[in-house]
């Protein structure tokens, strides 16, 4: 399903304005050289979302969209940061026939990424569609892990390779455009679909949008000047497991302005025939909660 594969990136953190993929291909380079710094700190908040319908080729079969995304930060870099979401859209066909799609995600992610919970139930027309829970473990902050799947069936999973975690990733992209690095490789993996698959990833980051500089998010309410924040246009595309970023066109792409501060604006998620533009339209901050000891 296109809105379960499209939250992939919102775990990983929200992306704006795509680069060539030529030049992807061409300086790609390798996550696992980008070190992740430890003043690189989110702001826990909640954001707000609505949803709407960007563009639609003919063969899309899609005539409308409309939906909403509510995402939460919570927690700190020191024990680790839980992620929550419910993301619901009404998708309309050129018959006029509705279908209502809602997901919902959570996780918590230890930092240094060590360890990740998620879990992620979806809806369809407000029938239960699918579920998927676990844990992966491993034993440093990058490499393979191993996956303790609950849902949909109990079992052990190996991903193998240098693993990205949902935050882990985040992190790698800031700090990368703090750097002035342009392009970002790294193979993700976040707990979505089955619970089981390690998607390749390509990130394009373009210039640092100077405080002030950005267009400003003039109607959204609580943004606490959002647009004095740092922030980078941003591009992932999203490869399936079994073919890499030269090999093909991506599954999907998610632009969007990315605030140094963990917060995103100006999402578009690019499906190849239709595309979805998220406005942020509320944002509120939340106190960081104190460090103590890392959650079990």
């Amino acid at each position: 399903m296109r809105d379960r594969a499209a939250t992939r990136a919102w775990r990983s953190g929200l992306a704006a304005s795509a680069l060539a993929l030529g030049a992807v291909v061409a300086s790609l380079v390798d996550a696992s050289a980008v070190p992740i710094a430890k003043e690189v700190v989110f702001a826990p908040h909640r954001a707000v979302y609505d949803l709407s319908l960007d563009n639609t080729n003919s063969g899309s079969g899609v005539a409308g969209v409309n939906g909403r995304i509510v995402y939460e930060l919570s927690g700190n870099a020191c024990e680790g940061y839980a992620q929550s979401m419910r993301f619901v859209t009404q998708t309309m066909n050129q018959e006029g026939d509705l279908q209502t799609t809602d997901l919902r995600t959570s996780s918590w992610e230890e930092v240094p990424a060590k360890r990740l919970r998620f879990s992620t139930s979806t809806y369809q027309n407000e029938l239960p569609a699918e579920q998927t829970q676990g844990v992966a473990k491993r034993k440093d902050a990058n490499g393979a892990a191993t996956v303790d799947l609950v849902r949909p069936q109990k079992r052990e999973v190996k991903l193998a390779g240098n693993i990205y975690f949902p935050i882990q990733h985040s992190m790698a992209i800031i700090q990368a455009a703090r750097e002035g690095r342009t392009i970002l490789a790294a193979d993700l993996f976040d707990g979505s679909e089955s619970g089981d698959k390690i998607y390749s990833t390509s990130t394009a980051i373009g210039r640092q949008m100077k405080p002030g500089a950005g267009p400003v998010v003039s109607l959204t309410k609580g943004v606490s000047n959002l647009d004095q924040v740092p922030s980078w246009p941003i591009s992932v595309s999203y490869f399936a497991p079994t073919q890499g970023p030269g090999d093909a066109v991506p599954l999907y792409e998610m632009s969007y302005r990315f605030h140094d501060n963990g917060v995103t604006s100006s999402l578009r998620i690019n499906h190849g025939d239709f595309a979805i533009k998220g406005e942020l339209k509320e944002l509120t901050y939340f106190e960081a909660s104190p460090c103590k000891s890392p959650a079990p």
